[in-house]
């Protein structure tokens, strides 16, 4: 019985142990080429490439969990997972639940709108009769809601939804990055027209999400962003993902994320 409860205690140990060493990151895998999933279903892209590079340089193994958007800092609170690289913008409101590393990136908001919308810059939205699709859980819901009182807001659950919705006329405008904007925009032509003027007066900040209390990882993190930055590595992903929407970036005098 002895020997039973040595071995039972070992294997615990081993299985903690294994735990320490590993780093569960969040991220919703619906968001190209940040987020992603390869045609075999192994996650990709950006935030995926940061997250294996930040593992290699805490010296921790990488597991990649996909879930909802707004399920992210839920999973945090409770320990399910242990960070969140998905191109989250800090908020004052998320800041009260979970802490958040030194931005890697930032954003302003566009706008895919509608051909026969009548909109032809953002602020033409703000007025009753118009309906305004976003993302529940994003920045574009928070700053529908600010500027844009008198439209109808519609919230949805997925990205896809909102841009079928608009490419079918339901709704005037969509509010997200401007990455996506112009993406859809190049699928959807003949039916929407991208507005990338920035309508806010501050940038959407990125960073990790990690839990409060956790400050010793927390500026670990932060050491890594700025190690990675200094050392040209968010520019290689740029180029490696984003070559052609920086150059259509630049020539509208649109921000880039790394900018």
């Amino acid at each position: 019985m002895k020997k039973i409860w040595i071995c039972l205690m070992f294997l615990l140990g081993t299985f903690t142990f294994a735990n320490e060493d590993t780093l569960i990151v969040g991220m919703e895998l619906a968001y190209p080429p940040f987020e992603m999933s390869d045609l075999n279903g192994r996650p990709t892209g950006i935030s995926v490439d940061m997250a294996y590079a930040l593992g290699e340089y805490l010296g921790r193994d990488i597991i990649i969990e996909d879930m909802s958007y707004g399920g992210l800092i839920p999973a945090l609170k409770t320990k399910k997972i242990d960070i969140i690289i998905s191109s989250m913008s800090v908020t004052e409101e998320r800041k009260n639940s979970v802490n958040f590393s030194k931005p890697y990136a930032k954003s302003y908001l566009g706008m895919l709108a509608n051909k026969n919308s009548g909109i032809k810059e953002p602020m033409d939205l703000n007025q009753k009769g118009k309906k305004v699709a976003v993302k529940k859980g994003t920045s574009g819901h928070t700053v529908a809601e600010k500027y844009f009182p008198n439209a109808e807001i519609l919230v949805f659950d997925k990205e896809t939804a909102c841009i079928l919705e608009v490419s079918q006329g339901k709704v005037d405008a969509f509010i997200y990055d401007p990455l996506t904007i112009y993406r859809n925009w190049t699928r959807n032509q003949e039916t929407t027209i991208p507005l990338l003027q920035q309508f806010e007066t501050e940038s959407q900040p990125w960073a990790i999400a990690y839990r409060k209390g956790e400050e010793d990882l927390g500026a670990q993190i932060d050491e890594f962003i700025v190690e990675y930055k200094n050392n040209d590595g968010f520019n290689k992903l740029a180029d490696k993902y984003l070559g052609e929407e920086r150059a259509f970036f630049k020539e509208k005098n649109v921000p880039f994320f790394f900018d």
